[in-house]
């Protein structure tokens, strides 16, 4: 079940990369679960990564990797996180970054390895090491779409989208995917993302624009409140667009480049949402009158992550009182209820921190029985403001995750 999840599109091929997948076989053998991605040289990778203490093997290795530079690959399983595996666990990635390598034919420590899935359970390395010869037979430029399917797991459907921008007079590719239902509450992006450009940009400057990316984007987003083991989100640029390289923020075309590969991060964020594990309801939570945007986030996943607000979507019941439960305990020092105003949409629901004297309850279910709506809260104490989106909590989800190693 998803809640308005767009139909995939066309996803346009991003000159300098590849992409190519295979069924390896790491958890069931009915589908596509091991992807390469192969770079020109001369392209230009940046990251963010979770900060779960028990951050995956290929985690740390992806993330040296992009801080050594000169990434020529991505390799990609699902089904099986390679989380919780030790020493053990770390070699296992490491053996299959050196077989891509030597099958390839790229320099070692060039390889950024990437898995998700079951985490505490070593990888089937010797079946991943055999797939790989086919998905790097496999690999083209138009294979995204096979990509966005490999590395899904309780996904209910791939997530991807492309666009393109002018830079200068250069017209610019961003194309990007992204798999993610459950044991979604980012601290720094997503479970994993990946956007492809061939923009030249400068390293330092693709780093920086990475992480406001990912702020405005995967980091405002909540299913479950489970940061996961394996977050990753990664930005190619291959560079082979031809327009002079960008450096600073400042240079022609970099303002332009900047949205885009926000609006793609936004638009995949969001999709992650709509297809939250068993979710009935899109929930667009905005704090606004706060007195910095930290504590509007804070008030914003308070309520975006309360179980019984989630259950009260789910059942469509304007239980409003729940609201301002959340708000409440959202630890905001000082905060004076009076200033406090809640809407469901256009629906005033409360004012002064009361139930608003125009208020009817059919209205705010009304509202809340749409598969999207927004919750708005105005704290009062300034002129912060900050949105995160959200979903309900439905007996699906129990049911998946109950289920989730069977």
């Amino acid at each position: 079940m998803a809640v308005n999840l767009p139909v995939l599109g066309a996803l346009l091929p991003v000159p300098g990369v590849r992409v190519g997948t295979t069924c390896a076989g790491v958890k069931q053998r009915v589908r596509d679960d091991l992807c390469v991605m192969l770079l020109d040289p001369g392209a230009t990778v940046a990251g963010v990564f979770t900060r779960n203490a028990f951050r995956a093997a290929p985690v740390i290795l992806a993330e040296a990797a992009v801080a050594r530079g000169g990434a020529r690959a991505l390799v990609i399983n699902s089904g099986n996180a390679n989380a919780a595996t030790g020493e053990p666990g770390h070699a296992d990635a490491l053996a299959i970054c050196r077989a891509l390598e030597q099958k390839a034919n790229l320099p070692t420590d060039t390889t950024l390895p990437f898995s998700t899935g079951v985490i505490g359970q070593r990888l089937p390395v010797e079946r991943i090491v055999d797939g790989l010869d086919a998905a790097i037979a496999r690999a083209r430029p138009d294979g995204w779409v096979d990509a966005a399917h490999a590395i899904m797991t309780t996904d209910t459907g791939p997530k991807a989208v492309s666009r393109r921008v002018q830079v200068g007079a250069a017209e610019v590719t961003i194309t990007g995917i992204a798999k993610g239902a459950g044991m979604i509450k980012p601290d720094m992006a997503t479970m994993l993302a990946y956007i492809a450009t061939d923009v030249a940009i400068a390293p330092d400057l693709l780093s920086l624009l990475t992480r406001r990316v990912a702020d405005q984007s995967f980091n405002r987003i909540t299913i479950d409140g489970d940061t996961s083991t394996n977050d990753s989100f990664v930005v190619i640029a291959s560079g082979a667009a031809g327009n002079p390289v960008l450096r600073h923020p400042q240079d022609e075309g970099c303002a332009a480049f900047a949205a885009a590969l926000t609006e793609v991060a936004m638009d995949l964020a969001q999709r992650i949402v709509r297809d939250g594990e068993g979710a009935t309801r899109f929930v667009t939570v905005r704090v606004q009158g706060g007195v910095d945007e930290d504590e509007c986030l804070r008030v914003a996943y308070t309520i975006a992550e309360s179980p019984l607000i989630k259950t009260a979507v789910f059942a469509g019941d304007p239980n409003w009182g729940r609201f301002c439960m959340a708000i409440g305990r959202s630890d905001i020092p000082g905060l004076d209820t009076r200033g406090v105003a809640l809407y469901l949409d256009d629906v005033c629901v409360a004012q002064q921190g009361l139930m608003a004297s125009s208020y009817r309850e059919e209205a705010g279910a009304a509202v809340m029985a749409k598969p999207e709506f927004e919750v708005r809260v105005q704290l009062g104490r300034g002129d912060a403001e900050a949105v995160v989106w959200t979903c309900d909590l439905s007996y699906d989800y129990v049911k998946i995750n109950a289920e989730y190693r069977s």
